[in-house]
């Protein structure tokens, strides 16, 4: 009972609340009618349509003009945004133009670099190879070239490149052929230094290429005061693969041998044996009389 009485005098208080709502309400718009349309200057139906309704125009004004200008915000963000896009695809193209132009450059300079070799060695007939494979590791020890027995590469055809030797051709096939470059570990070359005539065998080595950057040499004959650091060493007469009178590198280290009548050290090759693209092979091979 008491419940029902309870449930009873909350639906009251409810409807109570809501005529009270619904009066204040009309009052309002009641109000609104006759200051808009008697042109009311002040009393307090003014009073009460300024306090009611002023602070809720400010607030809309606000509001308005803050999403005006987020949506002018917006729109200048676009335009930016396109705008960036624009000049990053001018900077891609910029870029790409740029590194073609470095690429064309760097193969300007490999070809004048073979031109160059070209009439270094004036006598031998030559073909130009585009490396396109080598063996795992830093250096070009053996590589793969793009030219093989279909334009006349032969086995024991020697290859040179940037001034000097680079190595020997150890296998052909019909359109590419591998090089043995001098400073594999499994290298000879016949040499000779230049100024003095002196003979001594050129050996490849890896060790050596990644220690200091050279190969190693010993000299056949007698001591010989007069080499020294900085001597050319070419390839010799007496060589059985090699042609004569080709750059291998410069002396860059000597030491007397235990039997203190000849000389070993290393040779610096002149060859860049770590950038190897473009190598000329000669059209040749040692000839015997």
């Amino acid at each position: 009972m008491l419940g029902n009485v309870k449930k009873i005098s909350r639906k009251k208080a409810k409807l109570s609340n809501k005529y009270v709502l619904l009066i204040l309400s009309t009052i309002c718009v009641i109000s609104i009618f006759i200051g808009l349309n008697f042109n009311i200057s002040g009393g307090p139906l003014k009073n009460v349509a300024d306090f009611c309704f002023v602070p809720m125009q400010k607030g809309l004004n606000n509001i308005g003009l803050y999403l005006s200008n987020r949506m002018e915000e917006l729109k200048t963000i676009r335009v930016i945004m396109k705008e960036n896009e624009a000049l990053q695809n001018k900077v891609d193209e910029l870029l790409s133009e740029n590194a073609n132009l470095k690429l064309e450059q760097y193969e300007l300079e490999s070809l004048r670099e073979l031109y160059a070799l070209d009439k270094k060695y004036p006598s031998y007939k030559k073909t130009a190879a585009r490396v396109i494979s080598k063996d795992p590791g830093n250096w070009f020890d053996t590589f793969i070239i793009d030219k093989g027995s279909a334009d006349g590469i032969e086995v024991d055809m020697n290859v040179i490149a940037g001034s000097g030797l680079v190595g020997i051709v150890t296998d052909v096939r019909k359109h590419s052929a591998t090089v043995t470059t001098i400073i594999n570990d499994s290298s000879n070359v016949s040499g000779m230094m230049l100024s003095t005539s002196d003979y001594c065998i050129v050996r490849g080595s890896i060790k050596s290429m990644n220690d200091n950057q050279t190969i190693v040499f010993d000299t056949l004959n007698y001591l010989n005061d007069m080499i020294t650091e900085g001597e050319q060493v070419v390839t010799s007469n007496i060589s059985d693969k090699y042609l004569e009178g080709i750059l291998i590198g410069y002396v860059t280290t000597i030491k007397i041998d235990p039997n203190n009548l000849t000389k070993s050290g290393t040779i610096t090759p002149i060859v860049d044996f770590a950038h190897l693209e473009e190598v000329l092979v000669i059209l040749e091979k040692k000839k015997y009389d």
